[in-house]
């Protein structure tokens, strides 16, 4: 990792990760997943001594997406989302919110297409469309810096699941190949949840592939 500063708090009721990329230059951060626990999230900020310039969306699930209407006010930043994501982003049934008692709605501020390449916090990141855990769930990819987050999608050793709405197995295992066909062995692969792992190792060991 050349310019970024990586950190990671596991926030809320299933232990989501949310990461802290901060650009070693410009002190200038951004905020992958604000899952939930706003106050955790802005006292991480000012740990780092960041300045918070966006936050990147992996899908909108409601264990990934609770903090951000907060952190989002706290700042005045932007949320970036895939444009596919924007239902599920906005119902709290479709994203599970509701179920839970915290009903959730966000919208997103810059939504983006597949492929597409945006600058943020001095950072180059382009978003890959990933379906399968939900209809709009992406990953972004950092390559100069040689990172990967993919949210939900792509786990070490796993996937997603794909029995929740907009969830769909064949989606999610054609999601797989398309990234580890796409990307360098040696990226380095942050989740929603658990572990890092790295494109190599998937192509070697993720049994759905």
């Amino acid at each position: 990792m050349k310019n970024l500063e990586l950190h990671k708090c596991i926030l809320g009721p299933v232990m989501t990760n949310c990461y802290f990329l901060k650009n070693k230059e410009t002190g200038e951060l951004l905020i992958v997943d604000p899952a939930d626990q706003p106050r955790a999230i802005c006292d991480k900020v000012k740990e780092l001594q960041a300045k918070p310039v966006g936050i990147l969306l992996t899908h909108g699930h409601y264990d990934h997406i609770l903090a951000v209407e907060e952190v989002k006010k706290e700042y005045g930043i932007p949320v970036y989302a895939s444009a596919r994501e924007r239902e599920t982003l906005e119902n709290p049934m479709v994203n599970l919110s509701g179920m839970q008692g915290k009903a959730c709605s966000v919208k997103t501020d810059v939504a983006l297409a597949d492929l597409e390449v945006f600058e943020a916090a001095g950072f180059s990141v382009q978003v890959l469309d990933t379906p399968g855990h939900t209809m709009g769930s992406c990953c972004y990819y950092l390559k100069d810096e040689g990172v990967l987050f993919s949210g939900d999608m792509l786990f070490y050793g796993s996937v997603g699941r794909t029995d929740l709405p907009g969830g769909s197995t064949a989606e999610i295992v054609k999601s797989l190949h398309r990234l580890l066909e796409a990307l360098p062995e040696e990226t380095e692969v942050f989740p929603g949840h658990d572990i890092s792992t790295t494109i190599g190792y998937e192509k070697r060991y993720n049994p759905f592939v």
